[in-house]
C-alpha cells in the first residue's frame, strides 16, 4: 500500500511539473543597419508575458503558454514586428530586425532649389503675409520674391529673373494650372506688376531650379501658387487708395463661399503731384474685377472656381534719340481675362485625385505714330493628377495635361494700306510621373520623368529629374537635384519662324538648410547649362535658329530670424551669379544685360502692439550690370552704376476693423540707372547718341485706408496688405 501511494505521488508530481514547465524566449532587437534598439517592447500578444530590450538590444523572458502564439515587438519610429512561435518546454532564441516607420510629418523633404510655404509640416519658409508686408514690394508677389536669393533686380521690368534666366523663363501656376501672362501691361522700360494679389493664396512655392516633373515649359523657375479654400466669414471690404479704390464682398454659407472684388486705378492725379521721368499723354488707368467660388463636396471634395478680368490703357510721348526735337506718341490698350476651375477629392484613404481647367485671354492694341499692332493670344490648359502612397516608403503621383494656345499679331502701317499678319497655334501634350522613395526618415530619393509632344515644333521629348534629401538631425539636412527643362521660344521669335526648336537647360543643385526655433539658414550652389537658345544675325530675327548657348553658376545665402528680437521678423539674402550667354544678336559669349554678379537684400519687420502698428523696411543692392555702348570697340564692355534702394512701409490700426497703410520706395531718392539705349546710326561726328534708362520716378508713394464691415468687429484686412 505504501508502495502504491508512493507511485501515485510521484506520478502526480511529474504531472504538476509538466503543467508548470516554462519556455525561455531570448534574443536581440536591431535596426536595418544592425544597430541595437534599447527600450523596445517584446511580448506575447494577448498575454502578460514579455520584457524590454536592454542597452545592447537583448531581451529575455519566460512563459508557461503552450502552442502557437504571436511574438509582438514594438518601438516608436519603427513598424510593429509579429512572428508566430510554436511554444514548448524548451528555449527559443530569436534575432529580430525592426524596419523604420516613415512619419511624413518628420521625414526629410526635398529643399534643393525650392522655397515652399504650402504645408506647415514641411517647414514654412515664405507665406502670403510675408509677401504682402514686405516694404518696397507694394503687395506684388514678384516684388517680394525678388528679396530672396537666386533673383536679380531688373527694375525696368519688375518680373522674376532667376539665376541668369530671362523674365519669361519663370512660369506661374495657380493650383497647378498655367497662367500664360501673369503680369500686367507697362510702358517701355517701366516695371510691370503681377496680376494676382498674394492674399488669394494660402501657400507659395518658389522653385529657383530643379522643380517637379509636374511642371513644364519653364526654363529657369516655377512659381506655384495654391489658392485658398472656403472662406470662413461673411464680410465687406472697402479700400480708399491714393491711386484709386476698391470694394470687395465675401458671402459664406455652410459648405460654400463666394467672393468678388472690383478695383479702379487711375494714376493721373498721383502723377500730377510726383515728378515723372516719362512724358505721359495718358497715365495708366485700369478697371479690374475678380471672383472666387469655393464649394465643399462630399466628405473630402473641394471645388474651386476663380475668374479675373482687367481692362487698361496708357499713352506716352517718346523723344527721338537721334533728334530730340522730334517725338512720337505710343499708346497701349490691354484687355485680359483668366479663368480657373479646380477640383480635388479622396479616392481612398491613401489615394487622391486633382485636376482642372484654365483659360487665358490677352489682347494688346498698340499704336506708335499711327502704326498699329494688334496682338491677341488665347490659351487653354487641362490637367489631371492622381497621387498617393504605394506604401509608407513610396509616394507617387502621375498625370497628364494638354496646353493649347493660339497667337496672332496684325500690323497696319500708317503709310501703306497693306496688313501683315503673323500667327501660330501650338499644342503641347504631356505625361509625367514622379515618386518619393523613403529609405528611412533621414533619406529620400525623388525620381521623375516628363514626356512632351509639341505639335507646332514637331518635337517629342523625355526629360528626367531626380533629387535626393538627407536629414542630418531634426534641424538640418542636405539636398541634391538634377533635371532637364525646356521651353518654347518667346512669341517675339516664334511668330517670325515656326521652325525653331525648344530651348533647353540642365540644372545641377546642392544645398544645406537648417531650421530651428523660427530661425532658418540656407546655403545653395548651382550650375545651369543652356542649349538651343535663340540666335540670329543682327537685324534679321526672322532668320533665327537654335544655335545659342550659355551657362549660369553661383551660390546663395539666406538667413531668417523670427525669434531673437521681440516682435521682429527679418531676413537677409545674398546671391553671387557668374553667367554668360551667346544668344539673340550677341557678338560674343558675355554676361547678358539683365544680369548682376552680386545681389543683396535685408528685410525688416517690427510689430509694435502698444501702438497697434507694424513697421517695415527693405534695403536692396545689385552690382553694376553690363550694357553695350556702340561708341566702344568691345562688345558689352560698359557697366551701369550699382543699384541701391531703401523702402519703408507702415500699417496703423486706429480701430480693429480700420487700417491706415503707407509705403514709399527708394526714400533716399537715388537715381538708379538700369542701362542705356542708343541711336541706330551715328551723328555727323561718328558718335552714337544715347540716353539712360531710369525709373519712371525716384519714388513711389502709396497711401490707403482699408475698412472691413462684418459681424466680427475685430476682423481687418491686415493679412491682405
Amino acid at each position: 500500500m505504501i508502495r502504491s501511494l508512493l507511485h501515485t505521488s510521484l506520478a502526480l508530481l511529474i504531472t504538476l511539473s509538466a503543467g508548470f514547465a516554462q519556455t525561455l524566449i531570448s534574443g536581440n532587437v536591431m535596426d536595418e543597419k544592425g544597430e541595437a534598439i534599447p527600450g523596445a517592447n517584446v511580448s506575447l500578444k494577448d498575454t502578460y508575458d514579455g520584457a524590454s530590450t536592454g542597452i545592447d538590444g537583448g531581451f529575455r523572458f519566460s512563459t508557461q503558454e503552450k502552442g502557437k502564439h504571436i511574438l509582438l515587438v514594438t518601438f516608436i519610429g519603427y513598424k510593429n514586428y509579429e512572428e508566430v512561435l510554436e511554444l514548448a518546454s524548451t528555449a527559443l532564441t530569436i534575432n529580430i530586425v525592426l524596419k523604420e516607420s516613415i512619419n511624413q510629418l518628420e521625414a526629410v523633404t526635398i529643399t534643393a532649389g525650392a522655397f515652399t510655404a504650402s504645408d506647415e509640416s514641411r517647414r514654412t519658409v515664405f507665406k502670403a503675409l510675408d509677401i504682402a508686408t514686405t516694404a518696397g514690394a507694394t503687395a506684388d508677389i514678384a516684388g517680394a520674391l525678388n528679396t530672396l536669393p537666386g533673383t536679380q533686380k531688373v527694375g525696368e521690368s519688375g518680373r522674376l529673373f532667376v539665376r541668369g534666366g530671362e523674365g519669361n523663363e519663370t512660369r506661374t501656376f495657380i493650383d497647378g494650372l498655367v497662367v500664360l501672362d501673369a503680369y500686367g501691361p507697362a510702358a517701355p522700360d517701366t516695371p510691370s506688376r503681377g496680376r494676382f494679389l498674394p492674399f488669394m493664396f494660402k501657400g507659395t512655392s518658389f522653385s529657383t531650379g530643379g522643380y517637379s516633373a509636374e511642371y513644364g515649359q519653364a526654363l529657369s523657375s516655377a512659381l506655384v501658387l495654391d489658392s485658398k479654400d472656403k472662406q470662413e466669414a461673411t464680410r465687406t471690404d472697402l479700400g480708399i487708395l491714393s491711386v484709386g479704390g476698391d470694394v470687395a464682398h465675401t458671402q459664406v454659407w455652410d459648405r460654400a463661399s463666394l467672393a468678388g472684388k472690383i478695383q479702379y486705378t487711375n494714376i493721373r492725379p498721383y502723377y500730377g503731384l510726383i515728378n515723372q521721368e516719362i512724358d505721359w499723354v495718358k497715365p495708366f488707368v485700369s478697371l479690374e474685377g475678380s471672383s472666387a467660388y469655393r464649394k465643399e463636396i462630399g466628405k473630402h471634395g473641394m471645388l474651386k472656381a476663380y475668374g479675373n478680368f482687367s481692362s487698361s490703357a496708357l499713352g506716352l510721348r517718346q523723344v527721338n534719340i537721334e533728334n530730340p526735337a522730334q517725338t512720337q506718341v505710343l499708346s497701349l490698350d490691354n484687355d485680359y481675362a483668366y479663368a480657373n476651375t479646380f477640383y480635388k477629392d479622396q479616392l481612398s484613404e491613401k489615394w487622391a485625385i486633382r485636376g482642372g481647367l484654365s483659360y487665358t485671354y490677352l489682347n494688346n492694341d498698340a499704336v506708335l505714330d499711327g502704326n498699329q499692332a494688334d496682338e491677341k493670344e488665347e490659351g487653354l490648359h487641362a490637367k489631371t493628377v492622381v497621387e498617393g502612397s504605394l506604401s509608407d516608403r513610396v509616394e507617387v503621383k502621375a498625370g497628364a495635361e494638354v496646353i493649347t494656345r493660339s497667337y496672332e499679331q496684325v500690323f497696319r502701317s500708317s503709310i501703306f494700306p497693306l496688313e501683315r499678319t503673323l500667327a501660330f497655334t501650338e499644342s503641347i501634350t504631356a505625361l509625367f510621373t514622379e515618386g518619393d522613395i523613403y529609405a528611412s526618415n533621414a533619406f529620400v530619393t525623388r525620381v521623375g520623368v516628363r514626356a512632351e509632344h509639341n505639335s507646332l515644333l514637331n518635337e517629342v521629348s523625355v526629360d528626367p529629374r531626380i533629387s535626393f534629401g538627407y536629414k542630418l538631425n531634426n534641424e538640418g539636412q542636405f539636398s541634391l537635384a538634377y533635371g532637364t527643362f525646356r521651353q518654347s521660344p518667346k512669341n517675339d521669335w516664334l511668330k517670325l519662324n515656326t521652325n525653331l526648336g525648344q530651348e533647353r537647360a540642365q540644372h545641377y543643385i546642392a544645398n544645406y538648410q537648417f531650421i530651428d526655433n523660427n530661425r532658418t539658414f540656407r546655403i545653395e550652389t548651382y550650375y545651369k547649362a543652356y542649349r538651343q537658345l535663340i540666335k540670329f544675325t543682327p537685324g534679321q530675327p526672322a532668320l533665327s535658329n537654335n544655335g545659342g548657348n550659355g551657362y549660369a553658376r553661383g551660390f546663395e545665402l539666406f538667413w531668417r530670424d523670427r525669434e531673437s528680437l521681440k516682435r521682429v521678423d527679418y531676413w537677409i539674402s545674398y546671391s553671387y551669379l557668374d553667367t554668360k550667354r551667346n544668344y539673340l544678336d550677341y557678338a560674343a559669349s558675355v554676361m547678358p544685360s539683365f544680369a548682376s554678379a552680386h545681389n543683396f537684400s535685408v528685410v525688416y519687420k517690427h510689430f509694435i502692439s502698444k501702438w497697434k502698428m507694424q513697421l517695415g523696411a527693405t534695403y536692396s543692392y545689385s552690382s553694376p550690370r553690363p550694357y553695350h555702348n556702340p561708341n566702344e570697340d568691345a562688345f558689352m564692355n560698359s557697366r551701369t552704376p550699382a543699384y541701391h534702394d531703401l523702402s519703408i512701409n507702415i500699417s496703423y490700426l486706429p480701430k480693429p476693423h480700420v487700417i491706415v497703410y503707407a509705403s514709399c520706395t527708394n526714400i533716399l531718392g537715388r537715381d538708379n540707372i538700369f542701362g542705356y539705349e542708343y541711336a541706330a546710326t551715328p551723328d555727323a561726328s561718328g558718335v552714337f547718341s544715347g540716353r539712360a534708362i531710369r525709373q519712371p520716378a525716384r519714388n513711389f508713394l502709396f497711401l490707403g485706408v482699408f475698412i472691413t464691415l462684418s459681424k466680427d468687429k475685430g476682423m481687418s484686412q491686415l493679412p491682405s496688405l
